[in-house]
């Protein structure tokens, strides 16, 4: 099957299956998580589930990164951030987000429904995830974009995945702290 994705001349000649690590806040939108595995997991092979936060009891920020990179980033092509209502002040996301860029591999940021729209019409995103929105890096989608079905979440990580490296942009500090 080859054709052309979204008009920007990328071709594929067939479906890729990618796995995809999906970061979120586990206590504000495990709910989003769920439907979205439920949706998309059997058919393609795009979603891990880790919580770190459950998973790795450790003050040793070096110790947790690695964890993140060895358990959640490394067997994934790109990594998908449900952004709800307190994303931004979580560490871990923000951590998650810098392994995958360290990585090289794609990334998508998601807007949950949960996620509020300020008086300026604009909302709170991680801010190493809007970083590479600003560059071009990373896509930002709607929750209903990505979850239409699974034929075109394939292609937006197929999308993410032809981004050009050059354009990451990781420079910002670690968060060291939730919000």
């Amino acid at each position: 099957m080859s054709g052309s994705l979204f008009g920007l001349g990328l071709r594929i000649e067939a479906a890729v299956r990618r796995k995809v690590f999906v970061s979120y806040h586990h206590g504000g939108d495990q709910a989003y998580y769920n439907t979205f595995s439920q949706a998309f997991h059997d058919a393609y092979d795009v979603i891990t589930d880790n919580s770190l936060e459950r998973a790795v009891d450790s003050g040793d920020v070096e110790y947790v990164m690695r964890r993140i990179r060895e358990d959640c980033v490394r067997s994934s092509s790109c990594t998908i951030v449900l952004v709800g209502r307190e994303t931004h002040l979580r560490k871990y996301i923000d951590w998650e987000i810098k392994a995958t860029l360290d990585m090289e591999h794609s990334l998508i940021g998601v807007q949950l429904p949960s996620l509020p729209i300020n008086s300026q019409g604009r909302v709170s995103v991680p801010a190493r995830l809007s970083d590479n929105i600003n560059t071009g890096y990373a896509l930002w989608l709607s929750w209903a974009d990505i979850t239409a079905n699974a034929h075109v979440c394939q292609r937006y990580i197929e999308v993410a995945n032809s981004k050009d490296k050059r354009l990451i942009d990781n420079s910002r500090a670690r968060r060291l702290h939730n919000g």
